[in-house]
């Protein structure tokens, strides 16, 4: 890691083989690493959630055993990593949404 590399700090949630296949890890790693890096995804891999918050984004992993999110917001210094899920249903579940803000919402007053 270089020392302009931003932290990943972990709120809720794992990327590990399983539930995601060994290659799902492999890209989720990969995309992350480039986030840590400064750069910016866009589509296919990469949407903003503007429900949660601002920065706040959804990547989409798919792999064999089907399609994962992981929702992250970018701060200056780190890559916040609010959930980690695989995706069931069209719309990204209220429960999910609530849940992330009041993370986000713990880890600024902290």
């Amino acid at each position: 890691m270089a020392p302009t590399d931003k932290k990943l700090v972990r709120l809720h949630g794992e990327v590990k083989s399983p539930p995601l296949t060994f290659e799902g890890r492999q890209h989720a790693g990969f995309l992350l690493r480039r986030l840590q890096q400064g750069k910016r995804l866009g589509s296919p891999h990469s949407k903003p959630l503007s429900s949660i918050g601002p920065r706040c984004h959804e990547l989409r992993i798919r792999d064999q055993a089907g399609f994962w999110r992981i929702i992250y917001r970018i701060d200056p210094d780190a890559i916040v990593i609010l959930d980690v899920h695989q995706k069931k249903t069209n719309r990204l579940p209220k429960r999910v949404i609530e849940a992330c803000k009041k993370r986000l919402r713990a880890y600024d007053a902290a």
